[in-house]
């Protein structure tokens, strides 16, 4: 395979300028997950579409925005729609931050550092996760905004201290430690569909996998010009080596985040921000509080973890009350598809939202060119939705003024 390197680096030069084509079609989000089903294999991309057990959850998430309606003031005409905002010390152009995404490597060659770079020309924040392919060193000089680092504690303490110190050396601003991950969520159909064997199983099984991988040659041959099956380069273990690709539930069980944890990371980390990824709950949001948060992401994990648990939208209308006298900024992430997902987050009180399968299914759709269209989507998607209900900032969203205050009931 190392001798073909040079072919197949020439044949993902001319595949990315083809999808390239593809992309610059899309006019919503979900026009670029469907680019992204063509061109990424069924195994490979359900780990990034798919949720836990039946999905309630993963679909609520989205219903739950859907179910939203606006209350617009016509008559109005914008010279302009101030977007700009103000998180954790970083003015950014759009009030949407790039979520961490686990193993972006898996559909784009060096993909985290292709997405940072896209994030950055957008004028918003990267947010990697721990769990990548790509050395944190490299994604952070590949853009030109802010990087926050997210952290899991794989491989213990000594390990994490490790890359703490990576990213702060490295000038990552902000630490976002993710406190739902007791467990791996039980992606159901995603092992259903065989994904223990398409990683850990035996030549022969992965072997059963070919069919669907030659059918989508395009990412099979970008794939191997990327080197194939990635590290975590970013879990350094105790012998130096980065962590093998593999099932990773045995280290999460074994170093679950808690709120004793907090303390640690702030004596490891100093005084720049942290952001406590993964609160559901009043109660929980008064404890980040309690803790020094600079602030918190209300998420259940993109559906992914625990299901059945209500949808983020709901619970960010019972926590941004509650901490309205506080200074930690409120972010939120799950269900995010468009602007006006974004408009209604903001009108409920999030600060500003986490896009994470929005910008992912632009990157498997095509690298850098997008990840840029996903944004671009979003900033006008944005931009149309404040011109069409009157108002000319989002810091002037409203729920009371710009959105019904009852539910909708859809007809069956």
């Amino acid at each position: 395979m190392f001798l073909l390197r040079p072919y197949l680096r020439r044949a993902h030069a001319r595949a990315e300028k083809r999808w390239a084509r593809e992309v610059e079609r899309c006019v919503t989000v979900d026009h670029l997950r469907q680019v992204m089903e063509k061109r990424v294999p069924p195994i490979v991309r359900e780990y990034y579409r798919g949720g836990a057990d039946d999905e309630i959850t993963l679909r609520d998430n989205v219903e739950a925005f859907r179910r939203e309606r606006f209350k617009p003031r016509s008559g109005v005409r914008l010279e302009s729609v101030e977007m700009r905002t103000e998180i954790l010390g970083h003015e950014i152009a759009l009030p949407v931050i790039a979520g961490p995404i686990g193993s972006p490597r898996m559909i784009w060659p060096r993909g985290e550092a292709v997405a940072a770079k896209a994030v950055g020309e957008a004028g918003t924040i990267c947010t990697l996760s721990t769990l990548t392919g790509t050395d944190l060193e490299e994604v952070r000089a590949a853009t030109g905004g802010p990087c926050w680092f997210q952290l899991y504690l794989v491989g213990g303490e000594e390990v994490a201290a490790r890359g703490i110190a990576r990213a702060k050396s490295a000038g990552y601003s902000a630490i976002v430690l993710t406190i739902d991950t007791a467990v791996p969520g039980n992606r159901a159909h995603h092992e259903w569909m065989g994904a223990s064997r398409a990683i850990n199983g035996t030549p022969g099984q992965k072997l059963a996998f070919a069919p669907q991988m030659l059918r989508h040659l395009s990412w099979l041959k970008s794939y191997y010009s990327d080197g194939g099956m990635m590290q975590f380069r970013n879990v350094i273990l105790k012998d130096g080596t980065p962590m093998p690709y593999t099932d990773i539930g045995t280290q999460l069980r074994a170093s679950a985040v808690t709120w004793e944890h907090i303390p640690w990371v702030r004596e490891h980390w100093g005084d720049a921000p942290i952001v406590i990824k993964g609160v559901q709950c009043v109660e929980d949001a008064r404890l980040a509080v309690e803790h020094g948060a600079d602030a918190i992401v209300v998420s259940n994990h993109g559906g992914r973890q625990l299901d059945r648990v209500y949808p983020t939208l709901y619970m960010l209308k019972e926590i941004a009350p509650v901490l309205k006298s506080s200074s930690v900024k409120i972010l939120l992430d799950g269900g995010i598809r468009s602007g006006a997902d974004i408009v209604i987050a903001l009108a409920h009180g999030a600060h500003a939202v986490l896009a994470g399968r929005a910008y992912t299914y632009g990157l498997g759709a095509g690298g850098l060119t997008g990840v840029s269209k996903a944004f671009s989507i979003m900033r006008k998607e944005i931009e149309d939705t404040m011109r069409l209900l009157g108002c000319a900032s989002i810091h002037e969203l409203r729920a009371d003024i710009h959105l019904l205050s009852h539910p909708f009931e859809a007809r069956p």
